[in-house]
């Protein structure tokens, strides 16, 4: 039983009041179909919204089955809806979005349903009102009548005694009128039916009583069958929503509007996005202010690591197949002395612009993964690529003087040392210049470097005689194998002046490695022999030099190398990597130990700044987050607010949001991973981007995840409680 005594509902609004109805006596039964109707403004959708428990009221007293409910709070309310009330509303508050058969499941998945148990009661239900047919359409392609019928199905199929209907025909025409009220009045007879409408004419046939409203008051209350029994009105048999109805609503409410789902996704990939770059960017202006100095080595990139093998001696080929066989080897160096040293290419330009040079350091064009901004990837052994500044002079004005030229590589005294690298790709770095370029060749052009290279850093000694002379050592084709042709003057000595077939030593000795031969004197030059014994003009350079055979002069410095570098793919697992090669036998140092830092207090403000900075622009994030979700889940409010009427709680309501809000979030996560990480292994090819991913690591994407999916479920909240700081039908009024 359904009883309502003085019951009163009064408006507030800025100061003014105004009376929706005023002191409301009525009594409902079981088996009841009743007809309110009177003019607009009268009060009867009002008092059906009290009855239905859409809207609270000020005065009086409304009972169920005995029970008072001026004490109910919203949450009582919701209750209240899900035991005993089913709506059918006159605009339908179908989910557009929706299929015929989700509206209709829609409701019993809030009961607490498992989806496998409703099937054969929907699709009943659904013939019941003669739309089988259209089972798997879209409500938003059914004409009025259709939609009348979806929600009628929707009332029914929940089996609640209480059914409640605002101008169920109010949008329809004759016929599908008709067809609404045989089906509304076929459920009345073990159910409670309330109905307003205006045009009293169209259910005046069916009414067990119809009550008649004028301002606010009932001044007709005329009862037409009489309805003896007095019987308590049973309540909805429900369980609370399953997490997997839950999940299901959240992941149907995530596609089933693109146009939604995409904005929702922008604003998620944005914010994950904006804190990346914010982090990443702090990290490359740390490193760029203060990226430390080394005066040893020129290359200090992070994923380098100087190996040395323990017994002190060379490299073989299958020590570098059992390196690069290692997981996080990316590449390996073998020659890495040209890493951190610069010389110089250079070739005379045809029209009079001067010399084209560029101070260099030397790398292996397999090791160049990106794309070049002009000319072509080399494709013959002679072929190079330059990576150097766009604002260069000669890239900026006579390119044609840079791209398919031949360069010679030239020695600190002007030596040419390599001749004819063809420079045929042009990679632009605008964090060089001039004085601080690359060069990419083909290995074997690298290889003929090596004796040049070894020489350079190297100290020629010469022991004669049990003594360390100082003279020059210097190759000559003039000279034997076996042999050495010394100065004249080494004959003082000799005790009796015979230098010829005495023994003379040859060391030589760098950082790496050191070694010696043993020669044989077989001849001495003069001024006037110089020339023909050495096959060298300029004695006044070399007059006091040792010559030796070219051969054994290049076999001093022509070695396999005792340092080389790796570079990891993962910076993160460096030292695991160091680890692998330490079991290898093999000495480990990371290039960046050799840094000298010199801005420490500069660098300790600038990480104060990007605390700072990040929290401000987390703050920031979420409140404009915060407006254009809600201006894009606008829509989505009238679904929310109709879940509401359907006798959802705030709790389950806010659950399917944050579900909703979780995927699209984590959805625009992963999509800016996967960006992070083709851009890590060079598939995107962006030089800004590569840079900063280098400082994106496991850490740091653990932490944003987290920021993330807290934003997330911040911004359900926030949302959720706009829906729910009124009454449901105040809501709802709001956003239609």
């Amino acid at each position: 039983m359904l009883k309502l005594e003085n019951v009163s509902k009064i408006y507030y609004n800025n100061g003014i009041i105004a009376t929706g109805f005023s002191k409301v006596n009525l009594e409902l039964n079981l088996g009841e179909f009743v007809v309110i109707t009177g003019e607009s403004g009268s009060g009867k959708s009002t008092l059906l919204n009290v009855i239905s428990g859409l809207d609270s009221y000020e005065e009086g007293e409304m009972y169920i089955n005995g029970q008072e409910t001026s004490h109910y709070t919203e949450k009582d309310l919701e209750q209240y809806r899900k035991k005993y009330i089913a709506n059918i509303f006159q605009n339908f508050n179908l989910i557009n979005s929706y299929t015929v058969y989700q509206n209709v499941e829609l409701v019993l998945l809030l009961s607490g349903y498992k989806k496998s148990q409703v099937k054969k009661k929907i699709l009943d239900i659904i013939d019941q009102v003669g739309l089988t047919k259209f089972k798997n359409t879209k409500v938003s392609k059914l004409s009025g009548g259709q939609k009348q019928r979806v929600a009628i199905a929707r009332a029914i199929i929940k089996d609640s005694p209480i059914i409640v209907a605002d101008e169920p025909t109010g949008n329809l025409d004759t016929e599908s009128a008709k067809d609404v009220i045989d089906i509304l009045r076929k459920v009345s007879k073990d159910k409670l039916v309330i109905i307003v409408t205006h045009n009293i004419e169209q259910f005046e046939e069916h009414a067990t009583r119809i009550i008649k409203m004028h301002d606010g008051k009932i001044i007709e209350n005329r009862e037409i069958e009489k309805i003896d029994e007095t019987n308590l009105i049973k309540e909805t048999k429900f369980k609370k929503v399953t997490f997997f109805n839950k999940l299901r609503l959240g992941i149907r409410n995530t596609f089933n509007i693109k146009s939604k789902f995409l904005l929702l996704f922008m604003v998620f990939f944005f914010i994950t996005s904006a804190l990346f770059l914010e982090y990443t960017s702090f990290k490359l202006a740390e490193s760029d202010i203060d990226n430390g100095v080394s005066v040893t080595f020129k290359d200090l990139s992070e994923n380098r690591i100087l190996i040395k093998k323990q017994d002190k001696t060379s490299f073989s080929e299958e020590d570098y197949s059992k390196i690069s066989n290692l997981q996080n080897i990316d590449y390996i160096v073998k020659n890495d002395v040209f890493l951190d040293t610069q010389i110089t290419i250079s070739r005379s330009t045809t029209k009079g612009y001067g010399e084209c040079w560029y101070a260099t350091t030397i790398n292996d064009v397999k090791n160049f993964k990106e794309q070049v901004d002009l000319g072509r990837i080399p494709e013959q052994e002679n072929e190079a690529i330059l990576q150097t500044s766009s604002k260069n002079y000669y890239i900026e004005n006579f390119v044609d003087e840079v791209l398919e030229q031949n360069f010679s590589i030239k020695d600190s005294q002007e030596n040419s040392i390599l001749d004819g690298i063809k420079i045929v790709g042009i990679k632009f770095n605008e964090n060089s210049n001039n004085y601080d370029s690359k060069i990419y060749m083909d290995s074997t052009q690298i290889e003929k470097l090596n004796t040049y290279m070894n020489e350079e850093y190297s100290t020629l000694k010469a022991l004669f005689q049990n003594k360390y002379i100082q003279n020059k050592i210097v190759p000559s084709e003039k000279v034997e194998k076996e042999n050495a042709i010394v100065s004249d003057d080494l004959k003082s000595l000799v005790k009796n002046g015979r230098i010829k077939g005495k023994d003379i030593q040859i060391e030589v000795s760098n950082i790496f490695y050191s070694d010696k031969i043993n020669l044989t004197i077989n001849n001495t030059y003069t001024e006037k022999s110089f020339t023909r014994l050495t096959g060298n003009d300029n004695y006044k350079l070399y007059g006091n030099a040792i010559f030796i055979n070219n051969e054994v002069y290049d076999s001093l410095f022509n070695k396999q190398p005792y340092q080389s570098s790796v570079f990891v793919k993962d910076f993160e697992n460096i030292d695991t990597t160091i680890l692998e090669l330490n079991n290898l036998g093999i000495d480990t140092k990371k290039v960046t130990d050799f840094k000298v830092i010199t801005n420490d207090n500069y660098n300790e403000l600038v990480q104060m700044i990007r605390t700072i900075v990040t929290i401000i622009l987390i703050f920031i994030l979420f409140f404009i987050s915060y407006f254009i979700i809600k201006i894009i889940l606008k829509s989505r409010a009238i679904y929310y607010t109709t879940l509401r009427m359907l006798g959802s709680s705030r709790k389950e309501v806010r659950k399917i949001l944050d579900i909703e809000l979780f995927i699209n979030s984590n959805l625009a996560y992963f999509t800016s991973i996967l960006i992070i990480y083709l851009t890590k292994i060079n598939i995107i090819n962006i030089q800004y981007l590569s840079k900063l991913s280098q400082f994106i690591g496991l850490w740091e994407c653990v932490l944003i995840y987290v920021i993330i999916i807290l934003m997330s479920k911040l911004l359900s909240r926030k949302v959720s409680k706009d829906i729910f700081k009124k009454s449901a039908i105040s809501t709802y009024n709001e956003e239609v």
